[in-house]
């Protein structure tokens, strides 16, 4: 059996979908291939430039509607609250949502509302938005497949979330530490909107995707050793002899995004070795990712740093089991 690519995505035309941080890399490339398949695609990003640019290279691609643009800067939490107006504003119903944008081992910083960078943008801009958009979510009908698919990594191992420590005020800031919890974090946001949203009866698959290791331009923006000549070239190196095209990265996402064996709280990534490179497949997660009191914990903190609460009640987390962890 050939294995899956994003030549084998569905039609989907009538279908309406959101990708953050659409402007390069990964994203870009998820929006480019939707809007091939005639999905009605809106690219987010915050450099205005930089975002049309990418709007008119995914519409010479596009085989639908033609793609648009939506400036939304998820470090700043009144940017999220005025980008959602808008898209609610121009499109009442957005089947699937893509939580793509990222940044990845910074050095500290903070965002605009005062939280460390990496936690306020991969995960609280990320809550904030998905919780703000939930109306024009079609999730009351099942023939709709309403998703929420939000990008992890495997770096999620390497630093599990501590929810009343997540701006590293107590802890020792370490930027790679920080980036892992904020992935770890992603994927215990989609176990808890899974399990919120079953508990709610609502019709709405929340899952997560990696895309290995994909030779983009995250990994020349944030870690430091990526910053002067020697590192860049090292950082080079590495992406051509280890990782895959932002493209083949993408494919764990479109996957997620699209694909009818895809449920509730599941995670897609590569198929290869370590999960680097290849094509798509269902995959696991370690024991800091899998724990429900945990995730719950997060999620109360998450509401309250950000001001935005969901509609869903909390389960009872204590009497769930976690998923069982992948090999380490």
């Amino acid at each position: 059996m050939a294995k899956w690519t994003d030549t084998d995505l569905p039609d989907l035309s009538h279908r309406t979908y959101v990708v953050t941080g659409a402007t390069s890399g990964l994203g870009l490339e998820t929006a480019t291939a939707l809007a091939a398949h005639g999905a009605e695609v809106v690219l987010t990003g915050r450099d205005s430039d930089r975002l049309h640019r990418s709007v008119a290279a995914v519409a010479e691609a596009a085989q639908g509607p033609a793609p648009v643009g939506q400036m939304l800067d998820l470090a700043d939490l009144a940017s999220v609250r005025t980008a959602v107006k808008e898209l609610m504003d121009a499109h009442p119903v957005i089947h699937v949502l893509i939580n793509n944008a990222g940044v990845m081992a910074t050095p500290r910083g903070t965002t605009a509302d005062g939280f460390e960078l990496q936690i306020g943008t991969n995960h609280l801009g990320h809550f904030a938005l998905t919780g703000l958009l939930l109306p024009a979510l079609p999730v009351t009908d099942a023939s709709a497949d309403a998703r929420v698919v939000t990008v992890a990594s495997g770096a999620h191992r390497m630093g599990g979330v501590d929810p009343d420590d997540l701006n590293f005020e107590r802890r020792t800031y370490r930027p790679w530490q920080a980036y892992g919890q904020t992935k770890t974090a992603n994927l215990l946001f989609t176990a808890e909107l899974d399990r919120r949203a079953h508990a709610a009866g609502v019709h709405l698959v929340a899952a997560a995707a990696h895309p290995g290791w994909a030779a983009t331009n995250l990994q020349f923006a944030g870690p430091s050793f990526a910053q002067n000549r020697i590192g860049r070239m090292m950082t080079s190196g590495a992406n051509a002899l280890l990782g895959q095209p932002a493209r083949a990265g993408a494919w764990p996402t479109l996957y997620a995004a699209t694909q009818d064996d895809v449920h509730g709280d599941d995670y897609i990534g590569p198929d290869g070795r370590f999960e680097q490179k290849g094509h798509p497949r269902h995959v696991g997660r370690n024991s800091a990712a899998s724990d429900p009191t945990t995730a719950r914990r997060l999620w109360e903190v998450s509401e309250e740093l950000t001001g935005v609460t969901y509609p869903w009640p909390a389960t009872d987390s204590a009497d769930e089991e976690p998923r069982p962890p992948s090999a380490e």
